[in-house]
């Protein structure tokens, strides 16, 4: 079983994604942090006790990591994209059983890697050569520490999710990709032409009224 954690918005910098999310959202997101391992930054905005949106770029003031970074952020042709415009790139499932999650799973999820920003620290899925599976719509299976999550830390600013849609080429073998890991109940799914590229959005519940974000 499996709990929605967290939205991902990627952008080619952080200020940019900032913009996205101030321009859709009506919101300045509050600071995260810093991932030394892999190269990058964020901000976070709380949408309930166990769930936020997280912003992520690549931090230019960050050594480059010896590995490829996750979120494939290194990729030409993603950074390409995104210097038009960030969007959401994935999304991640909270279990407290990750290994047995991950073997559950009908897509493979690359390899459990344990990640910190600060003194916080987690274990996460992601593929060794940092790629998105099914183009991000497959989401990170993430395991955080025993005790309260990092959400019920996060200002809340009246921000909650209402849902969170995906728009699928595949939806039925998508649908059974989430329900292998319990991800499918999280998610609202529906169809696109065969040759669209798969997408999210997030329904969020504002102090202005409900908003979207692409």
């Amino acid at each position: 079983m499996t709990e929605l954690d967290h939205i991902t918005v990627a952008a080619h910098t952080l200020e940019q994604g900032l913009d996205h999310v101030r321009a859709h959202l009506g919101i300045e997101m509050p600071p995260g942090g810093a991932h030394p391992r892999m190269g990058t930054h964020n901000h976070l905005l709380r949408l309930g006790d166990a769930l936020f949106l997280e912003v992520i770029a690549i931090d230019p003031s960050a050594p480059a990591p010896a590995r490829p970074r996750w979120f494939q952020l290194d990729d030409p042709a993603l950074q390409a994209e995104l210097r038009i415009a960030p969007r959401i790139l994935t999304w991640v499932v909270r279990t407290h059983r990750i290994a047995e999650t991950f073997l559950a799973s009908s897509r493979p999820l690359g390899a459990i890697e344990l990640m910190e920003r600060g003194v916080l620290r987690w274990l996460i899925t992601f593929p060794n050569d940092g790629t998105l599976i099914d183009g991000g719509m497959m989401p990170s299976v993430i395991q955080w520490p025993e005790g309260a999550h990092p959400a019920s830390r996060m200002p809340d600013l009246g921000y909650t999710l209402e849902r969170l849609e995906a728009v699928h080429p595949d939806p039925a073998s998508y649908r059974r990709d989430l329900a292998s890991i319990g991800a499918d109940r999280h998610i609202e799914i529906r169809a696109i032409e065969p040759a669209s590229r798969p997408h999210m959005v997030a329904h969020i519940r504002t102090p202005t009224g409900v908003r979207t974000l692409h």
